[in-house]
Formats: structure tokens, C-alpha cells, sequence
């Protein structure tokens, strides 16, 4: 017999209460986001002041970590919406049962993925990479290799708490690791507190030291809270569901090739950023992270846009579905423009703040990553729209198609924008960018279209083509 579960209260229609609905849920997922996001931004600081090479072997070695990770993590990401579908309708077994097999999933992915970080420097080398700053990725990647696993686990119990408005908890826990993030560098990275000295595999100890006490904080507290121990996420935990597996990796897979798409046009990014010069990566690397750090803000109102809509989908109601997305992409669109402003009028600023300007290719980075903060200020609203309509879109349970949309947009439109008008037409790294900025508008607006068209708005109930379809 299935349990049930208080669902969320359906709220009112006008654009103001849902402003205030979505900001109550989000906040804590932005500041997640954000929190998240600030364990590269410190990693990326801390290396920054150690040295220019391993700044850049870092860009390198963080991307091919992502690359693997954002695969895994779309179990993750499907979850989240399955389980608001869940609470909407009632049914905290099927929220037991789905949770329980997306960390099985994610487990044995990351398990699967370590001997590829392990094999990294012939990879680098082989994607034309310079030979010293290989070595150094691979030196941090088979440290990084073994937080593969807890960042998965971290990435399911995220997704498990946050749909049930439990962000909060989240959001401290991340706010912890990037404190022990910091204390983690500074002793592994320079050798500070009686550590060794490291460099770039201190980087990679410190970030796996997070990852292992984040999952364990969040697994105990989603065992042992009064309100959430009933659910009994871990009790005979070795059972397989092959059921609720199936599901969890029929939805999770396309919501993982989706962002991998994204990630990879990130990564072919750094590739050929790599190509262009040491400088340039780095000056890359560090108007990324920016561009990253604005970006966990949409991410985080996306979190929350997939919560909302996964709740009034499984509940059937289509106009509290409709109301809550405008107020979502509203919010989103409002803090783009934002974002443009500060990399417009401010770049050297912001890029100086991840520096040592005494160190002699400051100010080439300074002036180059300038640049590439003014193309980023173009891709902001674009980038803003991708990742509302995922979210938005995984919340009625449609990713097969968006994961085609984004596969095509990123590979066959960006990667290639991005080649040509960087080597062909000789715009070296502003032309890498500007490619993004057409992958990324490509991606956004058609992704956007279909949500504002698709049947989940049309009155149809929760039971619809969009969840056959998944």
C-alpha cells in the first residue's frame, strides 16, 4: 500500500504570490548554488596566487572532472522532478523508491568513471594539449578521481531534500565545505599548518575532503530527522527496485546527456582556449568562474522552477504550473540584466579579484579576460533561458527532446561556431566565446518555445503525453 504525504499548498495565481512562493523555495537553492559554486571559485583564487601554470592545469583538470561528473548528476536532476511529481500526488513510497535507486545509479557511474580520471594525461595529450600542464591536470585528476562518488551521492541528496523544501540544509552544508575548502587549500595547496606542499594535488585533496564530510552530513541528516526518518530512505538500501531503476535511468540518462552537452561545449572551450596559450587559459578559467558564479543564481530559481512544477504537475493543474514558470523566468531574466551591468562596467575589477598582479602575466590576463567578460555579457540571458526551461521542462518530466535540442545546438552549432571563428577567420579567444554565445542562444530560445507550447499547459492531466513520452 503506498504512504502519502502532505503535498505543497497549490498557492495563488497572480504573478506577485508566485514571486514570493518561488523566493521562498529558491533562496536557499541559490544560495546552495552559490555556496557550491564558491568551492571552485576558492580553488580557482588560492591557485591563482600559487602560480599561473597550475591555475591553468586546474581549468584543465576541473573540466575534465565536470566533464564526468555533469553526466552522472543528471540522475540527479531527473530525480528532483520525479520526486516533486510525487509529493504532488501524494505517493512518499515512489519518493523512497526513486531516490533509492538514483543513488544506486549514481554510485555505480561514478565507480565506472574513476579509471578514466586516472587515465587523463595521455587523454590531454592526445587532445593536443601542452605537455606540462597535462602532467599537472593528471597529477590533480587521480586525486580528484576518488570525490567522484560522494560529489554523486552530495548531488542525489540534494535533489532529495530540496524537493522537499529542505534546501536550507543544503545550503549550510556547502556553506561548511567551502570553509573547510579554504583551510584545505591553504594548508595542501602552500604547505601552511605543518601540511606538505602539494600545489594542484592539495587543490584536489582539499575539494575531496568536502565532498566526502557533504555526503556524509546530508545522508545522516536525511536518516535521522524526525520528519524525514519515517520515509526510511536507507533502510534495506541493498534491495534493488529494478523498476524504479529502470525509470530513474530512462529519465536520468537524457537529463545527464543534456548537460554533458553543455559541459562539453565548455570543455572543447578549454581545449582550444588551451591551444591559443597558457595566458589565455587561464585568463579562461577565471572569466568562467565568474560567468559560473552568476550562472548558480539561474541554476538555483531553476532548482526551485522544477520543484514548483513538478508539484503542480503530478497534482493536475496546469494554470498554478503556467503562473509559476512566468514568475520563475521573470526573476531570472531581472538578474541577467544585472549580471550584463557588472561585467560590462566593472571587468578588471572582478578579474583582478582572482590575481597577484605582482606576478608578471597579470596584466595580460587582466586586459584579455576583460574581453571575454564583455562576450559573456552577451550569453547571460541566453544561458539564463537554457537552464530555466531544463528546469522547467525536467519538472514535467520532458528530457529526451530537450536532450536532442541541446546535443544539436552544442554540437553541431557552437563547438564548430566557436572552432571557426577563433582559428578560421583568426578571432583567437573572443571568437572561441562568441561561438558559445551562438550555441548557448540556439539551445535557449528553441528550449523555451517548447515549454510555452508543450501540452502540460493545456489543461491536459498530470497523465499525459509529456510523461508517456518520458
Amino acid at each position: 500500500m503506498n504512504q502519502t504525504v502532505k503535498t505543497a499548498p497549490a498557492g495563488q495565481s497572480g504573478l506577485a504570490e508566485n514571486i514570493r512562493a518561488t523566493l521562498f523555495l529558491g533562496l536557499p537553492m541559490v544560495g546552495s548554488s552559490i555556496a557550491q559554486m564558491a568551492l571552485h571559485v576558492t580553488d580557482t583564487i588560492m591557485l591563482g596566487w600559487y602560480g599561473v601554470p597550475e591555475l591553468a592545469a586546474v581549468v584543465l583538470g576541473s573540466s575534465f572532472f565536470f566533464f564526468l561528473f555533469i553526466l552522472g548528476s543528471g540522475f540527479s536532476y531527473a530525480l528532483m522532478g520525479r520526486i516533486s511529481a510525487a509529493l504532488g500526488a501524494g505517493n512518499v513510497t515512489q519518493l523512497r523508491r526513486d531516490t533509492r535507486m538514483g543513488l544506486w545509479v549514481s554510485i555505480g557511474y561514478g565507480l565506472a568513471a574513476m579509471p578514466v580520471m586516472f587515465a587523463a594525461g595521455p587523454i590531454l595529450l592526445a587532445l593536443g594539449q601542452n605537455p606540462h600542464l597535462a602532467e599537472l591536470a593528471a597529477e590533480f585528476l587521480r586525486v580528484a578521481a576518488f570525490g567522484l562518488v560522494p560529489a554523486l551521492v552530495v548531488a542525489v541528496l540534494r535533489a532529495y531534500l530540496s524537493a522537499q523544501e529542505r534546501a536550507q540544509v543544503v545550503m549550510w552544508v556547502t556553506v561548511l565545505g567551502v570553509g573547510v575548502n579554504i583551510l584545505g587549500n591553504w594548508a595542501f595547496v602552500f604547505g601552511h599548518f605543518g601540511a606538505p606542499e602539494l600545489g594542484v594535488a592539495g587543490s584536489a585533496l582539499s575539494s575531496v575532503l568536502v565532498q566526502i564530510t557533504s555526503a556524509v552530513l546530508l545522508a545522516a541528516y536525511a536518516a535521522r530527522h524526525p520528519k524525514l526518518r519515517a520515509i526510511g530512505l536507507f533502510t534495506r538500501f541493498w534491495r534493488p527496485d529494478w523498476e524504479a531503476l529502470v525509470s530513474v535511468v530512462r529519465l536520468g540518462l537524457p537529463a545527464g546527456l543534456t548537460h554533458l552537452s553543455e559541459a562539453g561545449l565548455f570543455q572543447a572551450s578549454a581545449l582550444m582556449m588551451g591551444w591559443i596559450g597558457t595566458v589565455q587559459l587561464a585568463a579562461h578559467g577565471i572569466a568562467l568562474e565568474l560567468a559560473s558564479l552568476t550562472f548558480m543564481i539561474h541554476m538555483g530559481l531553476s532548482n526551485a522552477a522544477t520543484v514548483r512544477a513538478g508539484h503542480a504537475f503530478g497534482a493536475g493543474e496546469p494554470a498554478r504550473l503556467r503562473a509559476g514558470a512566468k514568475a520563475a523566468v521573470l526573476m531570472s531574466a531581472v538578474f541577467a540584466g544585472l549580471t550584463i551591468a557588472a561585467f560590462l562596467l566593472l571587468p578588471q575589477t572582478l578579474i583582478g579579484l582572482f590575481l597577484d598582479r605582482t606576478k608578471p602575466e597579470a596584466a595580460e590576463i587582466l586586459v584579455f579576460g576583460a574581453q571575454l567578460l564583455a562576450v559573456a555579457g552577451l550569453f547571460q540571458l541566453f544561458d539564463a533561458a537554457q537552464v530555466m526551461a531544463l528546469g522547467l521542462l525536467r519538472g514535467v518530466h520532458d528530457t529526451r527532446v530537450p536532450m536532442v535540442i541541446a546535443t544539436i545546438s552544442y554540437w553541431l552549432i557552437g563547438v564548430p561556431a566557436s572552432y571557426i571563428l577563433a582559428f578560421r577567420f583568426d578571432l583567437g579567444g573572443i571568437g572561441l566565446w562568441l561561438g558559445l554565445v551562438i550555441g548557448l542562444a540556439c539551445v535557449g530560445v528553441t528550449l523555451m518555445v517548447r515549454f510555452w507550447r508543450g501540452p502540460w499547459l493545456s489543461g491536459t492531466p498530470a497523465d499525459n503525453g509529456a510523461r508517456r513520452a518520458a
